[in-house]
């Protein structure tokens, strides 16, 4: 049998502690790195609550806006009906004067002012919401006219507006419906 040196025995008792110290600091290397781990997946977690958060509320909010929006698609005329209102009631008034017992010359008198004040009425109302009466003196324009037919005339260009069978409106720079009218040709 062979006795070991103390030098080899040096050597490997140095061998054992470094082989120690090689493991403790693969171990602590281990630890950080498994902590780390731990942090990271937390951080992950708490990043997927977040985003499942923000797009709940999103979800909301787009829900919400929706609703406002076909609220508002509802009621967008209200303003316009209220306005109509008084108009309604003049024309109410005009046909109970009707049946009053008067002089007849003088009920149509009065049923002719009602019905110009009512007109007035009316169209004030129209053009306080961007509904006007497209001009009679306006040129021929054919997004705004209809020209029905085409007469001579000596007073008037070639291609103007002579008369008007029916009045147009736009609401604001869109035709509602084109003025029917006669050019000259």
């Amino acid at each position: 049998m062979q006795n070991k040196s103390d030098e080899e025995l040096d050597t490997e008792s140095t061998d054992d502690k470094s082989t120690d110290t090689l493991n403790d600091e693969a171990e602590a290397e281990a630890e950080a790195v498994e902590n780390e781990f731990d942090l990271l997946q937390e951080e992950l977690l708490a990043l997927k609550d977040k985003y499942a958060r923000v797009h709940a509320d999103f979800d909301n909010i787009k829900k919400r806006l929706e609703r406002e929006k076909y609220t508002a698609l509802d009621y967008a005329n209200e303003k316009f009906a209220k306005d109509l209102i008084p108009v309604m009631d003049s024309l109410q008034g005009a046909m109970n004067s009707a049946n009053a017992d008067a002089n007849k010359a003088e009920l149509f008198d009065k049923l002719k002012e009602g019905i110009e004040l009512t007109y007035k009425q009316l169209i004030t109302s129209l053009e306080k919401h961007g509904v006007t009466m497209v001009s009679h003196d306006e040129p021929f324009d054919p997004n705004i006219h209809n020209a029905v037919q085409s007469v001579e005339s000596e007073n008037v260009e070639s291609g103007q507006i002579v008369q008007t069978f029916q009045t147009g409106y736009r609401y604001k720079d869109r035709p509602l419906r084109e003025a029917m009218v006669i050019v000259a040709s």
